[in-house]
C-alpha cells in the first residue's frame, strides 16, 4: 500500500513557476513509476509526465515539454514536478500517482495509487 500526498500548488501569474511535490509513504518507493496527471474543470483527466523506477527515464506531455520537468528523490520518497513558464491553460488540479504495472505509463487506469490532488491556478 502506498499513500501519496501532493503539495506546492497555488495561484501564480502567467509566466511564473511552481514546484509540486508528492510525498509517498509505504514501502519500496523505488520500485514504483510515478506519474503526474491533471484535470481542468469540465475536462477529462490527462497525463502530464512520468518518471520510471530504476533508470529514472521520463516522458512528458508534448504541450508542456520544455516547461515542465519531473524528478524524484528516492531517499526522500518524493517526486517533483517543476513547472516553469506557466500558462492559464495549465490551470487544473494536479494529481500524482504510482504504479508497478507499467514502466512509463501515460494512462491513468494503469496506476494503482493516487493522491488527493493540489490546485494550480494560473492567472492571465
Amino acid at each position: 500500500q502506498v499513500q501519496l500526498v501532493e503539495s506546492g500548488g497555488g495561484l501564480v501569474q502567467a509566466g511564473g513557476s511552481l514546484r509540486l511535490a508528492c510525498a509517498a509513504s509505504g514501502r519500496d518507493f523505488v520500485t514504483y513509476s510515478m506519474g503526474w496527471f491533471r484535470q481542468a474543470p469540465g475536462k477529462e483527466r490527462e497525463f502530464v509526465s512520468v518518471i520510471s523506477w530504476g533508470s529514472g527515464s521520463t516522458k512528458v506531455k508534448d504541450s508542456v515539454k520544455g516547461r515542465f520537468t519531473i524528478s524524484r528523490d528516492n531517499a526522500k520518497n518524493t517526486v517533483y514536478l517543476q513547472m516553469n513558464s506557466l500558462k492559464p491553460d495549465d490551470t487544473a488540479v494536479y494529481y500524482c500517482a504510482a504504479t508497478r504495472r507499467v514502466y512509463l505509463g501515460t494512462v491513468g487506469d494503469h496506476y494503482d495509487y493516487w493522491g488527493q490532488g493540489t490546485q494550480v491556478t494560473v492567472s492571465s
